[in-house]
């Protein structure tokens, strides 16, 4: 398996190599040059498996030049036991008739960027000996909160790595907040930034490409690569739940196999549903994927209108981590339905660059009928979490509460019945107080903490060791800088 880029299908890199690299030279994203292709036989071998085992047949199709035992190496080291408080890894739970939620937040930091940052160190310290020449590999993470200590908790201390991360002072949760400031190692730096993740974001990739501070890290034995889901490293793991969770559907009796699903994902950076979307070009049966967004809806106007603008008012929401209006995951989709045409997809990026926006033909626009998009206001959020509490008990997390708000909007659109899962992207915990006031405003007047152990009583779910031990922890990062000082700060970290 060979990996080209989206702005020049000229390149040929292994796996290994566009994972220690994390983007092309000239900006584009790695994608595979031929997607694996698994019929139904073989997705139905998938149902007696464990997570790890499922996660090994699926990426054992993409991480051809890692042999057997380096692959074991890094998904049995990812997904072991003591690190996700379910021994399902991902499991699938249903809550109410057709709705079936995908509970991707069982990981150490009780978000789905776990299902993909613990083994990204794995396959990145794997990547670099065969590539690396010994270089110690910097990661750079521009973050809207989860991303952030995902991935802080999964390089912190690993051998050879540093990792740097930037998010907007005023655009995480009081709870990634802590996460994040208060995290221990000793490779690992945290900065905030007076921005929004947009920014950051376009720093980060400016930084990247950025051939004056290349050089100074090679004069030091040094290079970039990301643990943002621009790193195909990133967003491979994520294929995997699709399938795992196609297979739980099997197991619980909900589908048979060969019967289409549902897919429903809250959207920011479009890498979550991305890859929904290309399980389902390997032989996935997905019917539809419903991109759901919060009221930075650029996505949606995309998905209807084909006009990609983010020219448009920006909103700081109860759901951050969607809180984007650069998804730049989408360019891996602009690349695939452009015909694999590097040189198109690299003119519509230059667009967006320069004036903000760019309009996709009307050949393309044909296949985006993948995907229904809508999004959904806060108000309809908290509604949303208030009736599925009530209703069944079971708390879900504003991320989720999009999800599942938008779902309700497709299936009055289009009075599809089909089994649909619903990925849930963060445990409640992670944004306590606005799950807590969604559920009843008389909690406001509680302190951060106290509304954990309410939710604790509520739920009757344990509070994840990730947030017990956050209550009392040191904040050891305070920086926060100007977007204009993130290459400076760089650089003052680096020691270049």
């Amino acid at each position: 398996m060979l990996y080209t880029s989206t702005r020049d299908n000229s390149i040929r890199v292994t796996a290994a190599q566009a994972i220690a690299q994390g983007i092309s030279e000239e900006g584009g994203l790695f994608v595979p040059v031929e997607l694996p292709n698994f019929d139904i036989n073989k997705i139905s071998s998938m149902t007696t498996m464990s997570y790890i085992d499922r996660a090994k047949t699926v990426l054992k199709e993409f991480l051809t030049d890692f042999s057997e035992e380096e692959l074991d190496y890094c998904v049995s080291g990812a997904y072991a036991a003591q690190k996700f408080s379910s021994p399902q890894i991902a499991p699938t739970v249903n809550v109410d008739g057709n709705k079936n939620i995908l509970e991707l937040w069982h990981g150490p930091t009780c978000a789905f960027k776990d299902m993909a940052l613990q083994l990204l160190p794995y396959l990145m310290t794997v990547s670099a000996k065969k590539t690396a020449d010994g270089k110690t590999i910097v990661i750079l993470v521009a973050t809207s909160g989860d991303t952030g200590k995902a991935a802080l908790e999964g390089f912190k201390n690993v051998d050879h790595t540093k990792i740097l991360v930037f998010y907007p002072v005023d655009g995480v949760s009081p709870m990634q907040k802590l996460q994040m400031t208060t995290q221990e190692g000793d490779n690992v730096s945290v900065c905030a930034i007076n921005g929004n993740f947009d920014d950051a974001q376009s720093a980060v990739k400016s930084i990247f490409t950025n051939a004056e501070i290349k050089n100074e890290l090679a004069k030091k034995n040094m290079m970039f690569s990301s643990a943002n889901s621009i790193n195909w490293g990133r967003l491979v793991p994520q294929i995997v739940y699709y399938f795992s969770t196609y297979c739980d559907l099997i197991n619980m009796g909900k589908i048979k196999a060969g019967d289409k699903i549902n897919v429903v994902v809250p959207t920011g950076n479009f890498g979550n549903i991305l890859a929904g979307y290309y399980a389902k070009k390997m032989g996935l049966p997905i019917k539809t994927l419903v991109c759901a967004s919060n009221s930075n809806n650029v996505l949606t106007d995309f998905l209807k209108t084909g006009t990609y603008d983010k020219n448009r008012k920006f909103y700081t929401t109860t759901s951050p981590s969607m809180d984007i209006l650069i998804s730049s995951n989408l360019e891996r989709l602009i690349y695939r339905i452009a015909g694999n045409s590097a040189e198109k997809n690299a003119s519509l990026m230059q667009s967006l660059k320069e004036s903000g926006k760019y309009e996709i033909t009307d050949d393309m626009k044909a296949q985006l009928s993948d995907f229904y998009g809508n999004y959904a206001t806060e108000a309809e959020d908290a509604a949303m979490i208030k009736k599925l509490y009530e209703d069944t008990g079971y708390v879900i997390d504003t991320h989720t509460a999009v999800a599942a708000s938008v779902y309700e909007k497709y299936r009055k659109e289009t009075g599809d019945t089909t089994k649909t899962v619903i990925a849930s992207t963060a445990s409640p915990y992670k944004f306590t107080r606005s799950v807590m006031d969604a559920i009843d405003n008389k909690y406001d007047v509680m302190s951060d903490f106290e509304l954990v152990d309410e939710l604790s009583k509520l739920s009757k779910v344990k509070v994840p060791q990730a947030i017990e031990d956050i209550r009392t922890a040191p904040v050891l990062h305070d920086t926060i800088c100007d977007v204009d000082k993130m290459c400076d700060n760089v650089k003052r970290i680096l020691h270049i």
